[in-house]
Order: structure tokens, then sequence, then C-alpha cells
């Protein structure tokens, strides 16, 4: 496989948002170049887009296409978020197919020509599933499976133990950039389009330096909002549950009417308590469920842009 523009190989992108890597982006895009150098011709487009990194990741996105003329990078104005990052960098791609992976290491391009056979063979979406979550702690590798296997269920999305890694054809790339809304979940909207299909194993190195961001809370955030942005289920279950306590509720009445009328009747202040307490509590979660659906609509409604491009490598050249 070679990189040189000269190549008549297909061109592939390689798609990667970057937040404060500044320490990782030269081993990367080193070994991106060796993968891509390994087995049949390509010619490459990697684009680094700089999530508004805190550090010097885009001095470093500088360096990198200065010397190399396959490399450009995108900033974006601030931190808009590593899905914003993605689609910054699926609009900015031309390639037949385009791969997407992280930059902090741990998904390794010796696995980029595996996702190009796959595509070569006809696929026209090719996931990268893990094996394992090195370097994870078992709270957030818990989290990480309760989020992906309740995405699944709920929206008939397969997302066990899926990532960010894959590889898309230029069709599924521009299906995802014609999709309207402004809250983007890259790897469901992906999955969610559908056509031919492969999966390639790998277990994911341990990042190459600094801590992972992806702490218990952040994930929290993360799946709420994936999962309010993208499907409509959590106001059913809060329906669902309505009607539970609507059948406990009738049941309840009609056992205090056969205890009053039986004269059996005893005093349950105690009872009532709890049950104002926990119809409370449904009622309050069920309006902050729909609170956040009216909180994406209107961020839907006011149709701001999905991220802000400030710099482009591009323009200095």
């Amino acid at each position: 496989m070679s990189s040189n523009a000269e190549s008549s190989g297909p061109l592939i992108s390689i798609v990667v948002p970057i937040f404060n890597e500044e320490s990782q982006l030269g081993r990367l895009v080193d070994e991106i170049e060796h993968a891509c150098s390994s087995s049949e011709p390509v010619r490459l487009q990697v684009l680094l887009c700089d999530d508004g990194s805190t550090d010097s990741s885009w001095a470093e996105i500088l360096r990198l296409s200065a010397g190399r003329p396959f490399v450009e990078g995108l900033a974006l104005s601030r931190n808009f978020g590593k899905d914003q990052a993605v689609f910054a960098g699926l609009a900015a791609s031309q390639g037949q197919a385009v791969i997407v992976m992280d930059g902090d290491g741990q998904h390794p391009p010796t696995l980029i020509p595996e996702l190009l056979a796959a595509w070569r063979s006809g696929a026209e979406l090719v996931e990268a599933v893990k094996t394992g979550r090195p370097g994870q702690s078992w709270l957030v590798r818990l989290a990480a499976r309760c989020f992906n296997r309740s995405f699944s269920t709920l929206t008939g999305v397969d997302l066990t133990n899926a990532t960010d890694f894959r590889l898309l054809s230029r069709p599924m790339v521009d299906e995802l950039l014609a999709m309207p809304e402004r809250s983007v979940f890259f790897r469901g909207m992906s999955a969610w389009l559908g056509y031919r299909r492969a999966v390639v194993e790998f277990e994911p190195r341990s990042r190459d330096g600094g801590e992972s961001r992806w702490t218990l809370w952040t994930l929290t955030r993360f799946a709420v909002r994936n999962l309010v942005s993208f499907t409509s289920a959590p106001l059913h279950i809060v329906t669902a549950i309505g009607g539970l306590f609507a059948l406990f509720a009738a049941l309840l009445a009609l056992h205090t009417l056969y205890v009053w009328f039986t004269d059996s009747a005893v005093e349950g202040f105690t009872t009532v308590i709890l049950l104002l307490l926990v119809q409370g509590s449904v009622v309050m979660v069920a309006l902050g469920v729909i609170g956040l659906y009216v909180s994406e609509i209107h961020k839907e409604v006011k149709h701001r842009p999905r991220y802000v491009i400030a710099r482009r490598t591009n323009d200095l050249r």
C-alpha cells in the first residue's frame, strides 16, 4: 500500500479527532503511513481535527502537515465535542473510503489493512469491535457495557463492544452528512444507516501517554445525550411505568374499598405517605425526561451549525 500522491490506488481518507494529544500525533501519523505502505497501493489523506485543544496540538499538526502533503489539519473554534469533530473531518474528506479512529493511540493503525481488505470485498461499513478494555476501571467498563447493551436494546442498533474505529464507504459518508440533526452520534448514526457490514476484532492498546478523559460522569452525560438525541424510547419507558402505577393504583383502590365495606379498614397513614413519595418521584423523573427532549428540540430548531472551523492547514499552503 503506498501513500504517494502518484499512486494509482483509491484515495483513502483517515479522520482523527484530536483533543490535547500533542505528544501522540507524530507517532500516530508515522504508524498510519507505515500501515498504508505495507500492502495494496492507495492514495492517502489524513485529516487531523483539533477539537479546541488547550495544548500545542495545533502547532504539532502544522509541523506534520508541512512535512507531509497528505496530512491536513482542521481547528475548531472551541471544544464542540468528539462527534462534532468527526463530522468536521467527514465533511472535509475526499476519499472513496473514510476511516475514523481516535488520536490517543488506542486504535492500532496496524488494523487499517484489514479494514480496507473487508471494504474491497464489498462491505460498505467495516466496524472494529473491541475484545477488551485495557486501562479502564471496572466501574467505567461496566458503565460502557450497560450503555451499549441498553442502546442496542432500545434502538435495535447493535453497539455491543462497538467503537468509533470504523471504515465507511463514500455513499455512507454522503448519507451521514445529509442528515440534518445538530446533535450527532457518529457511532449510532453510522450503524443505523445499515448497508453491508463487516466486523474486525481487535484488542485496544493502552494509551501512549496521559490519562483517559472518559470518567463515569462524562460517560453518563454521553449516554443520556445520545439516547435522548437518537431515540424516543425513554419516553415510552416512562409511559409504561405510568401504566404500571395506574394498574397498581386500581388494584389498591379495589382493595381499599373491599376492606372499607367489610368494616376491617385500619389506619394507613404510613402507606399513604409512601405512596405519595413514590408517585411524586415518578412524576419528577417523567418531567425530567420530557425536559431533556424539550432541550434537544430547542437545540434543533435554532439551526446553529454543528461546529465552527477556525483554521485549516490548507489555507497556509
